[in-house]
């Protein structure tokens, strides 16, 4: 089945531009060139990943994540022409599962958008074929075969890379994991300067699972190696 990409960018050459790419690589690519064309697209159309542009008029891709993230989980990868990190952050800060650099090698983006769908793919509304896939860590409770997490009863809404984080942590309850080693786990591929991006990820998993984030329970960081779930 074919799946659809949704390109935002108010500059029209790059969205022409991704658009060979993605089309050739067998996607259906639906283009808006701004926040408010790309959230009535959504209302109108299916779609399995968006792209969008951070700085652009009227509503930014900024505020457009964070519009899109109050009821959708679907990954959203966001360009930015800026390289600071604050950048970036704010970006994964308010929900986005990945970012690139503007200019930017069309092929990764590609390579980016097509490991951000397997990993949704997995994560997705498709129930597994097997066994009972439950994974309990006092109230944390990770039930696999649905991609369900709830936390004394109550369900908790992850994005798909939280939900990879939380479940590797888990599964491997006790166990020290360092950013490098989550980040080539999760993302496939090798950590350069990683530690921003899973310290993001991390403290959002925080704020979703722990009562009190400043004071954890469950997930806990060991300084200077890394982060671990802490067995109950």
């Amino acid at each position: 089945m074919m799946q659809t990409i949704l390109v935002c960018d108010d500059d029209k050459q790059i969205v022409e531009a991704i658009d060979i790419y993605l089309s050739s690589e067998g996607f259906r690519v639906l283009k808006a060139y701004d926040g408010f064309e790309a959230l009535e697209l959504l209302e109108k159309e299916s779609a399995d990943l968006l792209i969008i542009d951070v700085m652009m008029p009227g509503l930014d891709g900024i505020r457009t994540t964070l519009k899109i993230r109050e009821s959708s989980s679907i990954p959203i990868i966001i360009l930015s022409a800026k390289s600071e990190d604050t950048d970036k952050i704010l970006g994964l800060n308010i929900g986005a599962d990945d970012y690139l650099t503007k200019p930017f090698n069309p092929l990764e983006l590609v390579a980016r958008v097509k490991s951000q769908l397997r990993r949704y793919t997995q994560l997705g509304n498709m129930n597994q074929q097997g066994g009972n896939h439950i994974f309990k860590c006092g109230g944390l409770q990770i039930n696999d075969e649905n991609k369900e997490v709830t936390v004394d009863g109550e369900p908790i809404k992850l994005t798909p890379i939280e939900y990879n984080i939380l479940f590797l942590l888990v599964k491997n309850a006790g166990k020290v994991f360092s950013i490098d080693q989550i980040y080539e786990q999760i993302w496939n591929e090798e950590a350069i300067g990683a530690d921003n991006t899973v310290a993001v990820h991390i403290r959002h998993i925080r704020e979703k699972i722990e009562i009190n984030p400043r004071e954890p329970r469950y997930l806990k960081v060991v300084w200077g190696v890394g982060y671990k779930i802490e067995k109950q």
